[in-house]
């Protein structure tokens, strides 16, 4: 079957309103050494002015190749090979090369996924931003530098005639995503595409970026793709959603049929595979579907569905027939569609009761860790690492908090709350300025050297980025070994018995240990990452932001395996994000950090159904819903910027940001209660979170 020629306007498109950008029949492929890769197969997408159009779908689904195409930015061997792609009726691959890199530079922007390799860490903000104004208008250097201060100013900059004479790495995460916004944005573009432009960030700083680019696609009447992995972005965001599997669009359609009735089994499986699903479906208790294998390799021919090999639903009809997108408003690709249906808007979660079951269980007998007013400040220096001592940065600010045997406790706030710092005091990787940190009852912080090596080996941790975790120099049964090397476990035979049974817990074949970092995926990694942590049998891991780089598919798989693993050792996790979704469904019990200070603890259910501290109520408006009811919903913002830790705020420090602030915030610090703590003067209803 092949694909129509010209499939039409999109739902919710007014018939013969011309798109501003056309993709048709477009295909890609990247050259490499040891073949060539068919990045993208016939893709047909359009694009109308004013619209936000979403793609979704895992790693390697041709999202970002997608955008590359349009750009002209393809990697090294890339070209596009097949299609047409029309940009205000012009074909851009028909255009003389200066031509087409001018509509590009001046009549399209792009926002990349990492600002930071984005900018030139070598020239100033200002420079940067100003550069697509001299280059394709000719614009003398002081008049690009007042635009350029203009637009920083517009994309919600602070002190913006300051900011254009600092460099990248003087500025937060949210600051230079705002940049590159701006870069994107000087040359008045029709068309900005966003390559997953809050991946790295937390919810609230994500929440503002999101917001920002609505404010300026309605502003300059600019057309937007947004590309991401996260469907709650694309349910809050998006007018209209294409969804790509291995370089084909799967399914079309508006993002509120979408969401109400999918119609691609591959659509459904990303679906049911987040977090919020199972929290809001039939418990905590319930395992996060994940979707089986990996996508197919593009370098090899492919015939029938290319999602079949996955597929619960595959027939061999499936595995033998090429199937085209059908007609009409919704688009789908699949011989065996989900049966459309018509949803009623969903209850919120707070309807829900079983979450808030896990809290009326009784607890555990003994705390694994004990943490006790700890407190960590760093010392802040002027002319250096040997300069004077200027000030003191308070990092964590007397947190106290328990794990139980068996029990997982999240630690979640944005960006600079000081979780991963509590997180590296526990493992003892940092040193605490006081407090205590209690494993059975002994103090890790005063143990000597002997002592602590023995008693640390109780905990350990797992890192948000695996791959930098690892030697790249070293094979896998090096990286899995060294760990009971140090700790002189046993002999070598029972070492290796010991690393081939945590193969076996992590679900990895034994043909690992022969391959190194280098050549895993994402998940892949966090799986051997977890075996490491596993191989000294520790009572406690602290899972640092463990799954927040990977697919929604991919995380279910880490997820789930954790809580497999939870459930047959009894080890305990203090389990870092800053993604609330996660955190619920993981954790019995959620402590909430804000500069430093935990504002709010207490079980799972209650935080996040009844949250009770009004910055716990902000995080959980900020999370992206995949329910564009609750996606689109009206809440209330966090206000301005995270206070500097230099000067942390008198009082409440959240007081600065805080709606229901009064003069006592200003000089009293709010106390903590017993069971469902919260550190706030003015605390939350407790149905005001429902």
């Amino acid at each position: 079957m092949s694909a129509p020629t010209d499939p039409g306007p999109p739902a919710g498109d007014p018939a013969g309103t011309e798109p501003l950008l056309r993709l048709r029949q477009v295909s890609t492929d990247i050259a490499l050494r040891r073949g060539t890769v068919h990045a993208l197969d016939g893709v047909d997408l359009d694009v109308r002015q004013g619209e936000i159009l979403g793609i979704v779908g895992e790693s390697g689904s041709g999202k970002t190749m997608t955008a590359l195409s349009v750009m002209g930015l393809l990697p090294a061997g890339g070209a596009v090979t097949g299609g047409r792609i029309l940009f205000g009726g012009r074909d851009l691959l028909s255009l003389p090369a200066t031509e087409a890199r001018r509509v590009r530079g001046v009549e399209m922007g792009m926002v990349f996924q990492d600002p930071l390799t984005s900018l030139n860490p070598t020239m100033r903000i200002g420079t940067q931003v100003a550069e697509p104004l001299r280059v394709h208008r000719g614009i003398g250097k002081a008049e690009a530098r007042e635009r350029a201060i203009d637009m920083l100013r517009r994309v919600g900059m602070p002190r913006p005639e300051k900011i254009v004479d600092d460099y990248p790495h003087q500025l937060s995460g949210g600051m230079r995503q705002r940049v590159v916004i701006a870069m994107a944005l000087i040359s008045s573009p029709r068309l900005l595409i966003a390559d997953e432009p809050t991946t790295a960030l937390d919810v609230t700083t994500q929440r503002q970026i999101l917001e920002l680019i609505d404010d300026l696609r309605e502003e300059f009447g600019m057309a937007v793709i947004l590309v991401t992995h996260d469907l709650g972005v694309i349910a809050g965001h998006a007018d209209r959603v294409a969804v790509m599997y291995a370089g084909r669009v799967v399914e079309t359609t508006s993002t509120e049929q979408l969401f109400r009735s999918p119609r691609h089994r591959y659509t459904e499986a990303l679906m049911e595979a987040l977090p919020e699903s199972a929290v809001r479906g039939n418990g905590a208790d319930e395992r996060l579907y994940s979707i089986p294998g990996l996508p197919p390799d593009l370098s090899r021919p492919l015939t029938g569905c290319r999602f079949a090999p996955r597929c619960r639903f595959a027939t061999e009809e499936c595995r033998t027939t090429d199937v085209a997108l059908s007609d009409g408003e919704h688009r789908f690709a699949c011989l065996h569609p989900v049966t459309p249906v018509t949803l009623a808007p969903p209850v919120r979660a707070a309807a829900d009761p079983s979450p808030a079951a896990r809290s009326s269980e009784p607890a555990a007998p003994g705390a694994v860790l004990s943490v006790r007013e700890l407190v960590k400040d760093y010392e802040s220096t002027a002319g250096g690492a040997l300069g004077r001592v200027t000030g003191r940065v308070s990092a964590v600010a007397g947190v106290s908090f328990d794990v139980r045997p068996g029990e997982t406790f999240g630690l979640v706030g944005e960006s600079g709350c000081g979780k991963s710092t509590v997180g590296r005091l526990v493992v003892g990787l940092e040193n605490p300025t006081s407090g205590q940190i209690l494993l059975d009852g002994a103090d890790v912080a005063t143990l000597d050297r002997r002592q602590r090596r023995r008693t640390q080996r109780q905990i350990q941790l797992m890192f948000q980025d695996s791959y930098a975790a690892m030697n790249p120099r070293m094979r896998i049964d090096a990286i899995l070994t060294e760990p009971l090397d140090i700790q002189q476990e046993g002999d070598a035979s029972s070492r290796r018995a010991r690393v081939a049974g945590l193969l076996d817990q992590v679900g990895l074949s034994r043909r690992v240990l022969e391959r190194y970092p280098h050549e895993f995926s994402g998940g892949q990694l966090q799986r051997i990452g977890l075996a490491r942590s596993l191989a000294l049998k520790p009572r406690l891991i602290v899972a640092d932001e463990p799954v927040s780089a990977l697919d929604v598919s991919i995380q279910a798989q880490v997820l789930n395996l954790m809580r497999d693993l939870q459930r047959e050792l009894g080890v305990a996790y203090v389990f870092i994000s800053h993604d609330l979704s996660v955190v619920d469904y993981m954790s019995d019990r959620i402590g909430v950090m804000y500069l430093g200070k935990l504002v709010e603890v207490g079980p799972a259910g209650e935080v996040v159904r009844r949250a009770r501290h009004p910055y716990t109520q902000a995080l959980i408006d900020a999370v992206p819903s995949a329910d564009p009811d609750l996606a689109r919903r009206e809440t209330t913002a966090i206000r301005g910027e995270l206070p500097s830790a230099l000067n942390p705020p008198t009082g409440c420090r959240f007081r600065t940001r805080c709606p229901l602030a009064q003069p006592i915030c200003e000089t009293e610090p709010p106390l903590a209660g017993e069971v469902h703590q919260v550190a706030c003067h003015f605390p939350l209803r407790a149905e005001a979170g429902a």
